[in-house]
Parts: C-alpha cells; sequence; structure tokens
C-alpha cells in the first residue's frame, strides 16, 4: 500500500515526466528528478495506468498490465505515452499540461474469474486476454457509467474488439487498483 507522500511524488513524477518529454523530446530517466525520493515501493514492480482529464473528460489512457518495470519507471513511460501516444487523442499541449488532472491506477494481481458473480463493480477491473487481443478496463469506468457486472464485462469484451459469449472463456481476469489523482494546478 502506497503512503499519501509516495501517492503525491508519483503524480508530480508523472506531470514532470510529460514536461521533461515536452521540452527536451526523449523520456526522462529516474535521476533526472534528483528531488523525488524513491522509496521501495516505488521502486517495486508494479502493473500501473495513467489517465489524463482536461475539465472532467479523457484526455488520454495508457498503462501496461504486467509488473515488469519498477512502479517510478511504470509512471513515468505511462504518463508521457498517455500525453502523446494515445491514438484516440492529439498530443497534450504544454498550455493544457497545467490544467490536467493526473490519475494513476496501480494494479493489483490479475485472479481468474469463472463467474460473473466474481465482479465487484467499483473494486475490481477486468481484463481479457483471448489470444490476439487483449481488453482492460480500470475499476473506476464501471463506477463512472454505473454498469452493473454484465454490463462491465460486455463493455470489456467490446474493449478487446470481441462480442460478448455466453459464460466465460477462461481467459478473464479481475483485479484491484490502487487509485489516486491530482487536482489541475491553476
Amino acid at each position: 500500500m502506497l503512503t499519501k507522500e509516495e501517492q503525491d511524488a508519483l503524480l508530480r513524477l508523472a506531470r514532470l515526466a510529460i514536461g521533461y518529454f515536452q521540452s527536451h523530446g526523449r523520456e526522462p530517466r529516474l535521476g533526472e528528478f534528483p528531488d523525488i525520493l524513491l522509496t521501495a515501493a516505488m521502486q517495486h514492480p508494479s502493473g500501473a495506468f495513467v489517465s489524463l482529464h482536461l475539465h472532467g473528460e479523457l484526455r488520454g489512457c495508457i498503462g501496461i498490465i504486467e509488473p515488469t518495470h519498477p512502479l517510478a519507471e511504470a509512471v513515468i513511460h505511462n504518463a508521457i505515452a498517455a500525453a502523446n501516444r494515445d491514438p484516440r487523442f492529439v498530443p497534450v499541449t504544454p498550455r493544457e499540461l497545467k490544467e490536467l488532472e493526473i490519475e494513476i491506477s496501480v494494479l493489483g494481481p490479475l485472479e481468474p474469474i469463472t463467474h460473473i458473480s466474481e465482479i465487484v463493480v467499483g473494486r475490481h477491473g477486468l481484463f481479457i486476454d483471448s489470444r490476439a487481443v487483449r481488453g482492460l478496463l480500470l475499476p473506476q469506468v464501471a463506477t463512472e457509467y454505473g454498469w452493473d457486472s454484465r454490463e462491465f464485462l460486455e463493455h470489456t469484451y467490446r474493449k478487446a474488439g470481441l462480442q460478448p459469449v455466453p459464460g466465460l472463456p477462461d481467459r478473464i481476469f479481475r483485479f484491484e487498483a490502487a487509485i489516486f489523482s491530482d487536482t489541475p494546478k491553476h
């Protein structure tokens, strides 16, 4: 579990990384932000997503599911990707960066599920891995849209580019996430 100080440091790191990329055209290394103290939790490999909102509207969301990189590195990479490489949006401008709300979702372990009753809306995110395609929706998405478990599962199928099927295939997972955000700095 991340402390409030660690959460604040990761949010600051995300904002600094986006600004650094806008100024220098490359992804920064962790050492380029010496005023951010990296704790053991921030250096532990974790799956993480960074979501960007501007005036309440999604502006970018990118993440990695598997815990292949230290959390702080995942936040840097995903913040830059959400701001510049989400194919649904044009890159974030320096002016927009000042007003962005940054939300980080640190993913817990994936747990396979076999029945829809194992999904708790507001607590679990869903991940479908169907060999050639994958789809993930974070826990907060179902709550934001007022979906029940069935609707949440159906939308996760659609995110993966699949049609919902009766029963559950063997590659559906649930996960919990620690979700935290900042507010725009005016």
